[in-house]
């Protein structure tokens, strides 16, 4: 399961990748499902339905009123995200090794670039990133390539096997499939081959524990 390899660029998710945000997640879509009638979910149902954007799962879900679920989600989230952002353990060690090895590092995420680059700029994580990339960047939001290609233009580069895509849901994996990128994931062994992720670290202490196994090209 081990790639050929290192990488020369890594694209990373960014909820539940580098910060944790389940719980910010969590309470905007249940204040919306309250708003609509619905139950809560509890932390693993937010978990099992949040892998793809906002504006392709709220149709499902709210039909004609998916633009109204849409604004409130936002509208609370944004309220509260910043209260709860932290980082995942050794997700700075990692960015900061990556950038003393001058590996470009780009992010790639399905929550706006609103929202995305406020929790960067938070977090001082802004001297990391080549690019910035959110929902409504690109024509299609992940699991389809038009992200992780939109990331990589702004750095100027171009997708390839070469390129590492981390993330920690099955979106991420197809996402890295679709562009041609390496694709791995920050997860289990068990999850890794149900996704069909080349690699997997369980956090990012992990990952940067690989990533130094490999040595420098």
């Amino acid at each position: 399961m081990k790639p050929l390899c290192f990488p020369r660029a890594v694209i990373f998710d960014w909820d539940n990748t580098l910060v944790d945000s389940w719980g910010s997640i969590g309470s905007a879509l249940n204040r919306v499902r309250g708003h609509f009638g619905q139950d809560p979910w509890n932390t693993e149902e937010v978990r099992r339905n949040s892998t793809r954007s906002a504006r392709e799962i709220f149709p499902d879900w709210y039909g004609d009123r998916c633009q109204e679920a849409m604004d409130l989600f936002r509208s609370y989230y944004r309220e509260i995200h910043m209260q709860d952002l932290r980082p995942l353990d050794g997700a700075e060690d990692l960015l900061c090794w990556l950038q003393g090895k001058k590996i470009p590092m780009m992010v790639v995420s399905n929550k706006t670039n609103f929202s995305l680059s406020r929790e960067s700029a938070a977090l001082g994580w802004d001297p990391y990133f080549a690019s910035l990339v959110g929902s409504n960047d690109a024509p299609r939001d992940k699991p389809a390539r038009d992200p992780a290609d939109h990331a990589l233009w702004l750095a100027g580069l171009e997708a390839d096997p070469s390129i590492w895509l981390v993330g920690d849901s099955e979106t991420d994996i197809a996402c890295a499939r679709n562009a041609t990128c390496t694709p791995v994931l920050i997860g289990t062994e068990e999850e890794a081959a149900k996704f069909g992720a080349d690699l997997f670290a369980s956090d990012c202490r992990v990952f940067l524990d690989l990533l130094k196994g490999y040595g420098i090209p």
